[in-house]
């Protein structure tokens, strides 16, 4: 497993450190105030909305979605608010467990929705908060974490036309693939190898492949089934995922990033805004600087003032509890307390 002390240091930043590491294009101190109570409010609201059996909301995707308890329990990570602390960990913890009752026999951790989607990023979440939990917690983590990859890595092996291959779609036995679901996929190998799981060093170059032949070479950008098709919100993805695999310095990243810059003010205008600004967040912090510095600006002053006074995001993308977890998981980019988000050159390819 990944060495404790990694986890240590994600986990003992808390919330205390999270404005004294914002970096280079900080916002001034108006604004880290103003995006901490926004984020706060977010987790709140979040937080009422948990049922005593881990899910939220009621009757909803947030009830029957394991992939929205997964971003919701990520958006507490994201904050600083670890399994076993208050007042939120408790929260966390019970994400975990009712992923660890619902896991079907053969590791699919869909829940009722079905889909690889929820599964990956299920997998992703607790990747993440493994090695952060207490020893019950663990165990189950410890039990589960195994066959949900399992799950992963075979889907990937399913027969598909050479454009496909190394890409996941919505069921574990998909014959074709699309950018967005791999990328969660490929996030969650790369978050449990880096915890020391033992996932294929093929696996990961595989999907590598696969990302790079949905990458537009003329344009920069990065589309969904193709090369250009929900291209302004899937274009960060690309960043971020060449970024995590130790791609930083591949062209096609320098390339998405110039397309990204020209196109991020039009996201509001796409279908979905919340998911295109939360990879367009990951991936621009991979680059920082001016790209950075840019985007980060624009997304506060373009998102704070859209928070409803309860506490959640919507503007109709699905449900509110996805929105908001989203909203905060690219607002808190600057924390660094998602292990697999850090900015760390030394991480071994």
């Amino acid at each position: 497993m990944m060495t404790t002390s990694y986890r240590l240091v994600i986990t003992c930043l808390g919330i205390g450190t999270a404005l004294a590491i914002w970096g280079a294009g900080s916002p001034n101190k108006q604004t880290e105030t103003e995006i901490d109570a926004a984020v706060g409010r977010g987790l709140d609201w979040i937080a009422r909305g948990q049922r005593p059996d881990g899910t939220f909301g009621n009757g909803g995707q947030a009830q029957n979605t394991s992939g929205i308890w997964a971003l919701c329990g990520m958006a507490f990570l994201a904050r600083g608010h670890m399994p076993g602390t208050e007042p939120y960990g408790p929260v966390v913890e019970r994400i975990i467990t009712r992923l660890a009752e619902v896991q079907r026999a053969d590791g699919y951790l869909g829940g009722n929705d079905g889909k690889m989607y929820s599964h990956c990023i299920a997998t992703l979440f607790l990747s993440e908060v493994s090695g952060m939990v207490r020893p019950e917690l663990q165990a189950k983590i410890g039990e589960a974490l195994p066959r949900a990859l399992k799950i992963i890595l075979d889907a990937q092996k399913i027969e598909k036309d050479k454009s496909h291959q190394g890409g996941w779609r919505y069921q574990p036995d998909s014959r074709d693939s699309d950018f967005s679901c791999s990328g969660w996929a490929l996030m969650a190998l790369r978050s449990a190898r880096l915890n020391g799981a033992a996932v294929p060093p093929e696996a990961i170059k595989n999907a590598v492949e696969y990302v790079l032949r949905r990458h537009d070479e003329k344009q920069g950008c990065f589309g969904y089934t193709d090369q250009q098709s929900h291209a302004i919100t899937l274009t960060g993805a690309g960043i971020l995922c060449l970024s995590l695999c130790g791609e930083h310095g591949h062209r096609a990243v320098g390339r998405a990033a110039r397309y990204l810059m020209d196109k991020y003010a039009e996201l509001p205008k796409q279908q979905y805004c919340f998911y295109g600004m939360y990879y367009a967040a990951q991936g621009l912090f991979q680059l920082g600087g001016r790209e950075w510095q840019d985007f980060s600006r624009w997304m506060y002053d373009t998102w704070i003032p859209e928070q409803k006074a309860d506490g959640y995001w919507d503007r109709g993308e699905q449900d509110r509890y996805y929105q908001t977890a989203m909203v905060i998981l690219a607002f808190t980019v600057p924390y660094r307390q998602l292990p697999i988000y850090q900015r760390d050159e030394t991480v071994d390819e």
